[in-house]
């Protein structure tokens, strides 16, 4: 370990690009007697692994399956706990990312220069998309190098701090030699400091809206998360009201909007403008928030300007993910969706010595984990320093005079610069005795190529939606 090593044992807490993103970085410092990965899928990937069957829709409490009760002494061992069923993926087959390739890479390794049928179809050969498959295989190529460092099918339970270490409660599903019966093996383990890289498309976010409670119990396979959709097959012929204004909304319109019964209902509250030759396709009508849902009439879906759809088949919420980090004591999530008390969304501003990594929205992803990564190694390495706590907390509270108090507040876009730069000044050169590089300057062309898949998809949207003018000529 190198001399001024802030910390000795390091915990990484998920194996998606975010948890690469970290073990990449802190290996290459050479500063750590310990690093150790803890990932509950039996693989590493995170949300870029495929599940065929998908996450259920919510019933309660989206925290009850990390809300287990945690054996009084350890190691132990108890009956197998229910599936997480969060724990599954929103991948559907088909699915191509929505950030240019160039810049959704780590720097210090590019994708593969793949593309799908689907996309060359949709966009044009060379596309700046990628299929889901090439994501994950260059993820897993990736962390080939790391995987002694990895305990698979463990989830993390708890994590608080007792005097000056932070005590990482585990448990594991295992299953007996002889008689092949299942049982969770609980235990704890120690460390000097953690980073949480769990991410944070793991819950989905349904709105409170009056009657879904009651709409649930009735027409439970009528209610479904963007997350849970696998194929538009499922989708033929169905009366469908899609709930969003976003990027999964407008993939859920372009690819539902000729094949439903009757018009494809988009109810919205709000919209991303870049995205406003969606919400005018053939056979779309947009209508206004939901207000309230009833069973009457085979199911009923009730909007905000008095008008309601009756006989409805399946309505759609793409409307986001919730924050869980339920197992870090005390919950640092806020009941507005907010992870409070991290500067720059990353350093616990009370302690240091737990960060988050990936937990930023509109912000170039994977190449702004890798940035966040290198800070924390770092820092973690004793290389690089933190401005007071007073200064951190200003951060946190102009931040919230900017953003609000929303998941909104860890929204980098428009100010990609910026945070990058700081990100990277934070950081620092490498140092000699290790294994890092320096990290890339800003360069203004990455904006423009991370949104060119939504300009693609714009041009895409304006073909498949004629102007009056040439529907006329083609009369």
């Amino acid at each position: 370990m190198a001399p001024n090593s802030r910390y000795r044992r390091v915990a990484v807490i998920g194996s998606g690009p975010s948890g690469l993103s970290a073990v990449h970085a802190l290996s290459q410092e050479k500063s750590f007697d310990s690093i150790r990965v803890f990932e509950r899928r039996d693989r590493i990937g995170g949300r870029w692994l495929y599940d065929a069957v998908p996450d259920s829709f919510p019933e309660s409490n989206p925290e009850a399956p990390n809300d287990r009760t945690i054996p009084t002494t350890t190691p132990s061992f108890t009956s197998p706990a229910a599936e997480d069923k969060t724990s599954r993926t929103g991948i559907y087959e088909g699915l191509d990312s929505n950030v240019g390739a160039g810049v959704m890479e780590f720097t210090h390794t590019p994708f593969p220069k793949v593309n799908s049928a689907g996309s060359v179809e949709k966009y044009g050969r060379n596309n700046p998309t990628r299929p889901y498959e090439v994501i994950a295989q260059y993820l897993e190529d990736l962390f080939t190098p790391y995987l002694h460092l990895v305990t698979l099918n463990t989830t993390i339970e708890k994590l608080e701090k007792d005097g000056e270490e932070w005590v990482v409660t585990l448990r594991q599903s295992r299953r007996k030699r002889q008689s092949g019966s299942v049982y969770d093996y609980w235990w704890t383990e120690k460390f000097d400091a953690v980073i949480v890289a769990s991410g944070h498309y793991n819950v989905a976010s349904i709105p409170s809206i009056p009657g879904l409670a009651e709409f649930q119990a009735k027409y439970p396979e009528r209610l479904g998360h963007s997350k849970a959709f696998r194929s538009a097959n499922d989708y033929i012929n169905k009366q469908v009201v899609v709930v969003g204004g976003n990027v999964s909304a407008s993939d859920l319109v372009i690819d539902l909007h000729q094949i439903v019964k009757g018009p494809l209902h988009l109810a919205q509250r709000g919209s991303n403008p870049a995205l406003k030759n969606v919400w005018t396709l053939p056979n779309v009508k947009v209508r206004p928030e939901i207000v309230k849902l009833s069973i009457e009439n085979n199911g009923t879906v009730h909007f905000s300007d008095g008008t309601n759809v009756s006989n409805i088949d399946k309505i759609l919420f793409a409307t986001g993910y919730r924050l869980s980090y339920p197992f870090i004591k005390p919950n640092p999530v806020t009941p507005s969706n907010r992870l409070a008390g991290f500067y720059q969304h990353i350093f616990q501003i009370s302690d240091p010595s737990l960060a988050v990594i990936g937990q930023v929205r509109a912000a170039l992803s994977f190449r702004i984990y890798e940035y966040q990564a290198v800070a924390v190694a770092r820092y973690f390495a004793g290389r690089t320093s933190l401005p007071s706590v007073e200064q951190q907390q200003d951060w946190e509270k102009k931040r919230l005079a900017y953003k609000g108090p929303s998941t909104l507040f860890h929204e980098i876009a428009p100010d990609f610069k910026d945070y990058f730069n700081l990100i990277r000044d934070l950081a620092g050169p490498p140092a000699e005795e290790s294994d890092a590089y320096k990290l890339p300057a800003w360069q203004d062309s990455w904006p423009e190529e991370g949104f060119a898949v939504l300009a693609l998809k714009d041009k895409l949207v304006q073909r498949l939606n004629p102007r009056p003018s040439e529907i006329k000529a083609k009369l």
